[in-house]
């Protein structure tokens, strides 16, 4: 499998289908719009990912994990702090972890070694 079919692969990964089933279930903070905008996020990392190719420089892969959770934090501030609870952090997490290894980097530099979302996150 090739570089950009592993990363397009990550979203099968993907937590929202099950945000949009907890809005059903009354959670209103997972509406389709900001669902819509979390996936988005990480299209957008993916998609820039693949566009730098497996042997760009790891410093700048990384400038793009750094916009997509800086995005999710102003996302989670939009909704009161509400979108990211525990579940989500723990979903977005190794998300974010596996797009990680398959773009080639060593999460555990990160965040004082608690992986490249703890860098920037807020929730």
């Amino acid at each position: 499998m090739s570089y950009s079919e592993k990363l397009e692969a990550t979203k099968k990964q993907y937590p929202f289908k099950g945000w949009r089933e907890n809005f059903k279930h009354g959670l209103v903070q997972y509406t389709e719009e900001n669902c819509k905008k979390a996936q988005t996020i990480f299209d957008t990392l993916i998609s820039d990912l693949i566009d730098l190719g497996e042997n760009a420089k790891e410093a700048r892969k990384v400038e793009h994990f750094k916009t997509a959770v800086i995005s999710l934090n102003k996302l989670n501030e939009a909704t009161d702090w509400a979108l990211i609870e525990t579940g989500e952090r723990e979903e977005l997490f190794e998300l974010f972890e596996t797009i990680a290894r398959v773009a080639g980097i060593d999460s555990s530099k990160y965040g004082g070694g608690e992986g490249i979302a703890s860098e920037w996150r807020d929730w």
